[in-house]
C-alpha cells in the first residue's frame, strides 16, 4: 500500500509508459454513441457531444466503440475507421474532444458474433460457429486463418488512422463479449488450431492485435485495453485466465488496462451483482476485488476500474489504497457531462444514479427475460441522453423510461423480438418456405381472430378493417382483415404479403371489391401498386407521428413483402 505521503488523489496526474501524462485520475469511459452518419463517419452531432465532454474536466476521454471493419457493426450509428477516407471529419472530432486538455483515445472494436443484424448485411463471424445466446442474433460462421490475420491488421490500420487524425491513443475493446473476448473465452472459441484449443492459444489473438497496433504507430501514441475480469458464465473466461492475459500484456508496451466484466449474454457491466458484501457495497465499484489481484499481475501498468463509482469518497479511497490508478465513469457522464469537473471542484460529492426501469409488478420484474430487457432499457436511456447532447440540448434526467422503450423500437424495429436463428445457413427455398409459414400462421391465428373479436365488440379502427374480394377459383366472397386509410374518393390499403397474397391475386383477377368503412360496406375497384413507396405509405397509417416507424417495423418483423393497394369507391 502506498505511504501516506505518496497516496494519489483524483487531482494527481498519471504518467504512462508511452510518455503521455493524464492531467488527473478521472476517465470518461467508452459509451457507444450511435451518432455516425450513414457512411459510418462522425458528423456535427459527435462534435457537439464531445465539446461538452471536453469541458467536463476529465484526464482521459475514451470514445465509444469504433469499428475496424464497416461490414461488421455492433449497433446502428457506429463510426468505422478503416482508412483515411473520413480523415477531415475524424480530425475535427479529435480536435474538439481535446480542446479542454484531456487526452483522447479511440476505442477500437470488432463485434464478431455480436454484430447487429439490422445494420450488418454480411454474416457475422467469430472464432467458432457458435451462436450468442441473444434472441434475434444470427449464428456466426467460423473465421478462416486468413480472415483472422486480416482483422489483426485492421486494428493496426485503424490505430494508424486515429494517430493521423490527432487522437492521443487507442483502446482495444477486449470485453463485453465482442470479438477479442470471444477469442479468449472457451465457450465461444472452440478452435483446435493455433488460435484456440487451450488458454495460451486463445490469448494469441489479443496479443497479436496489440503488436499490430504498436507496430503501426509512434512510441508516444497510447495503447490500452478494456478487459473482462470474467464473463460470468459457467465454463467461460475466468478470473485466473484474465490475470494470465494481464501478465502477458505487461510485456507488450501497453499503457493502461481497464477492468470490466460480463457480456451481453451475462451483463455484469450493466448493474451491481444481486448479492454483495457490506464492504463491497461501501466501495461501490463492481470489480475492485478483482482489480486488487490484477494489479499484481499488471506490474507497472496502471489499472483503471469502471462500473459503480458514484461518490468522491469511494473514488478517493480506491486510489489511496492502491487498488486502481484511474477511475472510470461511464453512464454518469451521459447525464452529467461535467462529472469530473464537478467532483474535482467539489461542486458535488456524489453523482446521482437514475434507476431506469419500466416499473413492472414484482412478479413480472423477476422474469429473467424482462430483467435483461430492463438492462437494455437502461443502456438505451443513457444513449438517448447522448443523442440529446449531440443535438445541442441538455440531458433530461427526468426522461420517461417508457419514452425510451418507444425509441428502442423506432431505432431497432422488431428484430430484437425474433427467435434465435439456427447455425446452418438456409437456402432461398428454405427462407421462402419459412416466410410463407410465418405469414400464414400470423394471418390465420393472430390477425383474423383479432379482427373478428374486435368487430364483435363494436371496435372499428384503421388497423382492424376488412376487404371482401371474389375468389378467383371458387367465385365466392372472401373477407380478410386489412389496414385501411380512408379519404373522400376511396381508401389506401396495404396488402401485407403482396403478390403472394390470396386476396392480392383475387384483385388482379377481379378488381371489383367491397370494403368495410365503420359499420358500412362500400363497393369499389382496387388496383395493386407495386411501384408505390410502401414504407412511406405505411407510415401514413399511424394515428400519431411518433408511432409512424412501427408500421413498417411490423411488416419487417413478419418477414412479409407488402404492396400498396388503391381502392376507388364506385357507390358515391
Amino acid at each position: 500500500m502506498p505511504t501516506a505521503a505518496a497516496q494519489p488523489t483524483l487531482h494527481d496526474p498519471l504518467p504512462l509508459a508511452s510518455g503521455q501524462v493524464l492531467p488527473n485520475r478521472i476517465m470518461k469511459s467508452a459509451l457507444s454513441e450511435g451518432l455516425a452518419n450513414g457512411d459510418n463517419a462522425p458528423d456535427a452531432r459527435l462534435e457537439r457531444l464531445y465539446a461538452r465532454w471536453s469541458r467536463g474536466g476529465y484526464g482521459l476521454i475514451v470514445t465509444g466503440n469504433v469499428m475496424v471493419d464497416r461490414r461488421h457493426c455492433g449497433e446502428p450509428g457506429n463510426v468505422a475507421m478503416e482508412d483515411e477516407r473520413h480523415l477531415p471529419a475524424l480530425t475535427r472530432w479529435a480536435k474538439i474532444a481535446k480542446d479542454g486538455g484531456a487526452k483522447v483515445w479511440v476505442q477500437l472494436n470488432h463485434p464478431g458474433r455480436q454484430a447487429n443484424p439490422i445494420v450488418t448485411r454480411t454474416r457475422a463471424v467469430a472464432p467458432s460457429a457458435i451462436a450468442v445466446g441473444i434472441p434475434g442474433i444470427p449464428a456466426p460462421r467460423a473465421l478462416t486463418e486468413d480472415e483472422i490475420v486480416d482483422i489483426i491488421a485492421r486494428f493496426g490500420a485503424a490505430a494508424r488512422v486515429a494517430e493521423a487524425a490527432g487522437f492521443d491513443g487507442v483502446q482495444i475493446h477486449g470485453a463485453h463479449g465482442y470479438l477479442v473476448s470471444q477469442f479468449l473465452s472457451p465457450l465461444s472459441n472452440q478452435r483446435t488450431d493455433a488460435w484456440g484449443g487451450d488458454a495460451e492459444r486463445r490469448r494469441r489473438f489479443v496479443l497479436e492485435v496489440v503488436r499490430s497496433i504498436r507496430a503501426a504507430v509512434r512510441p508516444g501514441f497510447g495503447v490500452g485495453i478494456k478487459l473482462n475480469s470474467a464473463d460470468f458464465q459457467r465454463g467461460g473466461f475466468s478470473e485466473d485466465e484474465s490475470r494470465a492475459v494481464i501478465e502477458q500484456l505487461s510485456a507488450e508496451q501497453v499503457d493502461l488496462i481497464e477492468i470490466s466484466g460480463g457480456s451481453y449474454e451475462s451483463p455484469a457491466m450493466l448493474d451491481r451483482p444481486r448479492t454483495v458484501s457490506t464492504s463491497t457495497r461501501a466501495r461501490e465499484a463492481y470489480f475492485l476485488d478483482y482489480a486488487e489481484t490484477a494489479r499484481q499481475a499488471a506490474g507497472a501498468i496502471p489499472i483503471a476500474v469502471t462500473g459503480g463509482f458514484r461518490s468522491h469518497s469511494a473514488m478517493s479511497a480506491a486510489l489511496a489504497d492502491g487498488t486502481c490508478d484511474l477511475i472510470g465513469l461511464g453512464r454518469p457522464t451521459a447525464v452529467i457531462p461535467s462529472a469530473a469537473a464537478d467532483l474535482l471542484g467539489e461542486r458535488t460529492a456524489t453523482l446521482p444514479t437514475p434507476h431506469i426501469t419500466l416499473g413492472l409488478p414484482p412478479r413480472l420484474a423477476a422474469n429473467g427475460g424482462l430483467k435483461s430487457a430492463d438492462g437494455a432499457l437502461d443502456l438505451q436511456w443513457h444513449t438517448d441522453q447522448l443523442h440529446l447532447l449531440g443535438a445541442g440540448n441538455d440531458p433530461d434526467p427526468d426522461r420517461s423510461p417508457w419514452r425510451t422503450a418507444v425509441t428502442m423500437l423506432r431505432r431497432n424495429g422488431f428484430d430484437a423480438f425474433r427467435s434465435k436463428r439456427s447455425a446452418a445457413p438456409r437456402s432461398a427455398a428454405d427462407r421462402a418456405a419459412r416466410k410463407f409459414r410465418t405469414e400464414r400462421a400470423v394471418g390465420r391465428y393472430v390477425m383474423n381472430p383479432t379482427v373478428r373479436a374486435l368487430g364483435k365488440v363494436g371496435i372499428r379502427t384503421a388497423f382492424a378493417g376488412e376487404i371482401e374480394t371474389v375468389g378467383r377459383k371458387s367465385g365466392e366472397a372472401r373477407r380478410v382483415p386489412v389496414s385501411l386509410l380512408f379519404d373522400d374518393q376511396g381508401a389506401w390499403a396495404i396488402c401485407q404479403h403482396g403478390l403472394r397474397s390470396g386476396w392480392g391475386l383475387n384483385i388482379s383477377a377481379n378488381p371489383n371489391i367491397r370494403v368495410r368503412q365503420g359499420d358500412r360496406w362500400r363497393t369499389g375497384t382496387a388496383v395493386l401498386l407495386p411501384d408505390d413507396d410502401v414504407v412511406a405509405r405505411t407510415r401514413s397509417f399511424a394515428p400519431h407521428p411518433a408511432l409512424a416507424p412501427f408500421a413498417r417495423g411490423v411488416f419487417a418483423a413478419l418477414e412479409s413483402d407488402p404492396v400498396t393497394v388503391r381502392i376507388t369507391f364506385t357507390d358515391n
